[in-house]
């Protein structure tokens, strides 16, 4: 791993969107450099290699210069939600090949007569019962023959599988079995992928372990081709640092890992901006934020309190909405990794507005993406779309997007609305575009809720930091609706994922399962156990060249009440594990668990803890953080003339300032639209505006 000091050197953070890639570069001086070029959906890697050329040369700078890739992808959850991952086969144990459909019976719609679960990414021909059994302490009950192995096998590669997912009952407990199975694999084929559910996920709860092998080995060939590509072209071009990818529970991994462990690189993007935005909510004073990500194809919603953000245990993906719900699951490929806590809906500028059999409008979720994009993109679309809504409601200047680099046509956006959306619905065009924005609100404030009310928590207890292309754009309406007072805009807010690949530290979690009443587990069991994760999270993060002093270790367990079926995960505090500390953790668990459900049980209801956690974090000393971003040239340097802009029924259309944030260090009274190269910002008539030593607009609502 290279020094990221290195003399005359830069950093480099870059996350791929489904209509923008974002892309961010800080030198050894601090200063920061951006540029936003369109996602190419047919190869990722050509707008990354275009969009360096773009964003080094202004910088004065090249490949070989660059000492630290950081990157976040949606090479995963793209290759899930499209169903392209590879042709992958199952072994497990005999009887136990329909897991991946029964599932956990959980149903997101309860009362849709019509909703189906989605299909299994491994086809039930496909899926191999071998004759072998181990018990849940561990035992073999019923020992496993190598011709057993070797049969399967050979009915796969017959069926030109490319990959193959290894989950046996109990695995968790006692991994020989599967070590055998893939050891023979090994043998008879060298060159194709595996996923072993006991190095993936070696925890209890059968279908949630299957479930997590069989994405990780559907997406690993895709994955592990995408990086190599863009690693091999990247070399080729000159540039010698490492490649990082950010993990969905906010860590940064290396390319190696996540080629081989992809399911934990699925929601790399979102986690990115969270990471961001808690990192930069805490240097300028605001420590309990929900961060707020809209960009063209989705909106996403986190919490964090006291600077930290939350991990979810697992997550769906998938099911028309991205989210980690406890009230919502079922609907998508479950992931039982750690995750931090993020609520996605189908709501992006991009998403298309339409009308469906009963005469209602509805939003997305599905998107026009970045080609051919929104109607006013002028590229073939003939849907419309949300950002359509905002042109034509005066919020976005036709003239001035991406700094002025694409410029749209609102007449087509009219046209459109007109006649596919405001005709059949009977009302005026400025009545259909206001109602598509007030119903994309409507659905991203169930993102909202689902992190925040859902959870035991109180939105208006918050900060919301707004960021992604579209998240100013939306924040003061979401505001307004949540009760929520104070809105955080950074700067840079359109690329703030790439912002916060350059905040984030490398992480590895392991985990260990250990079920036992709380009470009755030994202090000293418990404590040789988190020493053996703590081992070898240290041993990974020496391997990836960090120091001793630049490395950090946290633990964590996850318990329940006994009989529940979820359970929580809480942090635990370093040092000797006493029975007075167990009573302590005890007493944690029940505050979280009434904060979470809204009750608590008794004293006399035992807790039961399901497993231990460690994380291993590591940055280096002196890393070079992101500082002010330079000025793009399409950047408005002084308030423009007034434009019309229409806000709901009881202002209507309004007379509203168009002003650069430079023009905000005075508190500025709404209506007003403050235009950026990467974002627009709208500050409706019942809020004020201002700018804080750090630069960020501060948004106070009446």
């Amino acid at each position: 791993m290279l020094d990221r000091t290195e003399q005359g050197g830069c950093r480099v953070g870059i996350d791929i969107g489904g209509t923008f890639t974002d892309l961010v570069v800080v030198n050894s001086k601090g200063e920061t450099f951006t540029k936003k070029v369109s996602s190419t959906a047919d190869n990722y890697a050509r707008a990354i290699i275009e969009g360096l050329a773009g964003v080094l040369d202004p910088a004065g700078l090249t490949l070989n210069q660059i000492t630290e890739f950081l990157h976040g992808t949606t090479v995963g959850s793209n290759t899930i939600l499209e169903l392209k991952g590879a042709r992958i086969g199952l072994i497990t144990t005999k009887g136990f090949r329909d897991v991946l459909e029964i599932r956990n019976l959980r149903m997101p719609k309860l009362y849709d007569l019509r909703w189906d679960k989605p299909a299994p990414l491994v086809e039930r021909y496909l899926r191999l019962g071998i004759n072998e059994r181990i018990d849940a302490a561990g035992n073999v009950t019923i020992p496993l023959a190598r011709a057993d192995i070797e049969a399967a096998v050979e009915r796969l590669l017959a069926e030109k599988v490319e990959g193959i997912a290894v989950c046996l009952l109990n695995s968790y407990a006692n991994p020989v079995h599967e070590r055998m199975v893939a050891e023979t694999i090994r043998k008879m084929a060298p060159d194709l992928p595996i996923s072993v559910s006991s190095d993936i996920l070696p925890q209890m709860k059968e279908y949630e372990r299957t479930s997590t092998t069989v994405v990780n080995a559907y997406i690993m060939p895709i994955v592990a081709s995408y990086l190599k590509n863009l690693g091999d072209t990247l070399k080729s071009q000159g540039m010698k640092a490492p490649i990082l990818l950010m993990q969905s529970n906010g860590g940064l991994t290396t390319a190696q890992e996540a080629s081989e462990k992809p399911v934990n690189i699925v929601e790399s993007g979102p986690a990115a901006g969270v990471v961001g935005a808690v990192r930069r909510a805490v240097e300028c004073g605001h420590h309990n934020i929900i961060s707020f990500d809209m960009g063209g194809t989705t909106a996403k919603a986190s919490v964090a309190e006291e600077g930290k953000f939350v991990l979810s245990q697992q997550y769906s993906v998938g099911g028309g909405i991205m989210i980690s719900s406890r009230l919502l699951t079922g609907g998508g490929y479950l992931l039982a990794v750690p995750a931090i806590d993020v609520a996605e809906v189908g709501a992006g500028g991009g998403s298309i507005v339409w009308i469906d059999a009963a005469g209602s409008m509805q939003i997305g979720p599905e998107s026009a993406g970045a080609n051919p994009g929104p109607l006013c993109y002028d590229r073939g679309g003939d849907r419309p779309t949300v950002t359509d809504a905002n042109v034509l409601l005066g919020y976005i200047n036709p003239h001035y997007l991406v700094g002025g680099e694409l410029k749209l046509n609102a007449a087509r956006s009219h046209q459109f609305y007109e006649e596919l959306l405001a005709k059949p619905l009977g009302i005026d065009v400025t009545t259909a575009a206001y109602g598509a924005r007030q119903i994309a609100i409507s659905n991203m404030i169930r993102a909202i809720k689902a992190v925040s009310s859902e959870r035991g928590r109180d939105p208006r207890n918050f900060t919301l930091f707004a960021l992604g292309g579209n998240g100013a754009l939306f924040a003061a309406g979401m505001a307004q609706e949540l009760g929520i007072k104070t809105i955080m805009v950074p700067p840079s807010a359109g690329l703030f994922s790439a912002y916060g690949l350059l905040y984030a530290d490398v992480e590895h979690y392991y985990t260990e399962t250990m079920r036992d009443l709380l009470r009755d587990v030994s202090p000293q069991a418990w404590q040789t156990g988190w020493q053996s994760l703590e081992d070898r999270a240290r041993e990974q993060l020496r391997a990836d060249g960090f120091g001793e002093d630049e490395v950090e270790i946290q633990r964590f367990a996850s318990m329940r009440y006994k009989g529940q079926t979820f359970e929580i995960s809480i942090p635990i505090p370093n040092g000797a594990l006493t029975p007075e500390r167990v009573l302590e953790i005890e007493d944690t668990f029940g505050a979280e668990h009434e904060r979470t459900y809204g009750h608590r049980a008794s004293f006399d209801e035992p807790v039961q803890l399901i497993s231990i956690q460690v994380a291993g974090l590591a940055a280096r000393n002196q890393t070079q953080k992101p500082g002010k971003p330079q000025r793009h040239d399409g950047d408005l340097h002084t308030e423009q003339q007034p434009r019309k802009a229409y806000f709901g029924r009881e202002h209507g259309w309004l007379e509203t300032a168009i002003l650069p944030r430079t023009a905000l260090t005075a508190p500025r009274r709404g209506p007003c639209i403050i235009e950026e190269y990467d974002t627009t910002c709208v500050v409706p008539p019942e809020a004020t505006a201002r700018l804080d030593d750090k630069h960020n607009i501060i948004i106070t609502l009446d």
